[in-house]
C-alpha cells in the first residue's frame, strides 16, 4: 500500500542520532494513512503458500494526553512523532485485520471496529470487498483479545447480533477465563464495565465459539503464543509455512513510531506495563532471529513487514 521502498524508509544514522540518539540506521514506516493507501484499504503478499491480506478499517485520531505513555511526556511523543515524519499536533491511530487465505480457507484475526470506536474507523467491510474478500466465505476467525477495537466487529452495534453467524470464531482461553468471570468487575476500573458486561452477553452464549490455550494450534499450522500483559489474555499467532514464518503481533506495540523505537515506553492500553514490554522485546527478538514476516494491528496500511534492531530499540521496515 505505501509506495516506499527499504531506501526511502531508512534514515541515515546521523539523522537518526541527531534525533532520537539511534546507533546505526533507524527505518519506520508512517503511521498515518497515506492518501493512495486510504484509497486503495488493503495490501495482499504471500508468505510461502499463504495468501495475506491486511485490511484497513480506519482510524482513531486523538489530541495528546499526559496519560497516553506513562513513562514518557508529551514532549517526548512528538519529537517520536516528528522524527518518523508524522503529525505532531495530535496521535493518529490506524486499525488493520490480518486475513490469511489456506489451503483454499479464509482465516481473519480479529475482527476491526464495527465502526462502533470512532467516526474516522468502520471501513473493513467495504475494503474487505475491494480486496476481493467475501465475508460469507471466512470460515474461522481467530481473536488475539477482547478490545473493543478488536471484538466489536463481531457485534452488531444495537442488537450484538453476531455478524459472522457462519464462521468458527476462536478465542484465547486465558482471555475468556478472565472477562468472563463474575468477579472480573471487582478487579477493572468503572469505565470497563460496560465491556465485561457485553463480552459475557455475547461469547458464552454463542455456539460457534471455541477456546484455545497457549501454546496449542487455533488450527492446524496456526499456533497460540501467550503474550499477556496489554490484557491478562493477549496472544500471538505463528503461522509456517515452509521455512517462512508470519506471526501476527497484534499489540506487542501500538504506534511502532512511538513503541518499536522506544520498547520502554509504557502505553496507557497496557494492563500490565512491565509484562507487556518484556513480551515486546522478547517477540522482537524472535522475529529478528527467525528473519520472520510479522503483522501489527496499530501499523497502518500495509501493517505488515519485518522488524530490525536499531540502537537500543527497534525499526519497522514495511513489506515490498
Amino acid at each position: 500500500m505505501y509506495k516506499l521502498s527499504r531506501r526511502e524508509v531508512v534514515v541515515s544514522a546521523a539523522a537518526a542520532s541527531a534525533a532520537l540518539g539511534a546507533v546505526g540506521n533507524f527505518a519506520i514506516i508512517p503511521s498515518a494513512i497515506a492518501e493512495e493507501a486510504a484509497a486503495k484499504g488493503f495490501h495482499t503478499f504471500k508468505v510461502g503458500d499463504i495468501e495475506v491480506t491486511t485490511v484497513f478499517d480506519g482510524y482513531w485520531e486523538k489530541p495528546h494526553d499526559p496519560g497516553f505513555i506513562k513513562n514518557a511526556s508529551v514532549e517526548d511523543t512528538k519529537s517520536a512523532l516528528k522524527a518518523a515524519g508524522l503529525p505532531e499536533d495530535k496521535l493518529t491511530i490506524p486499525f488493520t485485520v490480518t486475513f490469511a487465505k489456506i489451503q483454499g480457507k479464509i482465516v481473519m484475526f480479529d475482527a476491526g471496529t464495527g465502526g462502533q470506536l470512532s467516526p474516522n474507523a468502520g471501513k473493513l467491510a467495504t475494503n474487505m470487498q475491494a480486496a476481493g474478500i467475501d465475508p460469507k466465505t471466512i470460515s474461522t476467525i481467530i481473536v488475539t483479545h477482547f478490545h473493543p477495537d478488536h471484538i466489536f466487529g463481531l457485534m452488531e452495534k444495537d442488537t450484538n447480533a453476531q455478524v459472522y453467524p457462519n464462521a468458527e470464531i476462536v478465542l484465547p482461553a486465558a482471555e475468556y477465563k478472565f472477562w468472563t468471570d463474575e468477579s472480573v468487575f471487582t478487579k477493572l476500573p468503572e469505565a470497563n464495565h460496560g465491556l465485561a458486561k457485553r463480552i459475557q452477553a455475547t461469547f458464552p452464549t454463542w455456539k460457534n465459539v471455541r477456546q484455545v490455550e497457549a501454546g496449542a494450534e487455533a488450527l492446524p499450522g496456526i499456533r497460540a503464543h501467550a503474550a499477556h500483559g496489554h490484557t491478562p489474555g493477549h496472544t500471538v499467532y505463528q503461522l509456517g509455512s515452509g521455512a517462512e514464518q508470519l506471526f501476527v503481533l497484534a499489540d506487542i506495540t501500538n504506534i511502532p513510531a512511538l513503541f518499536a523505537r522506544n520498547p520502554h515506553w509504557h502505553v496507557a492500553f497496557d494492563g500490565d506495563a512491565i509484562a507487556a514490554e518484556a513480551n515486546r522485546r522478547k517477540f522482537f527478538e524472535l522475529m529478528i532471529a527467525e528473519k520472520a514476516i510479522m503483522t501489527g494491528y496499530h501499523y497502518g496500511v500495509p501493517g505488515a513487514g519485518t522488524i530490525e534492531k536499531d540502537g537500543d530499540g527497534y525499526a519497522f521496515v514495511p513489506v515490498a
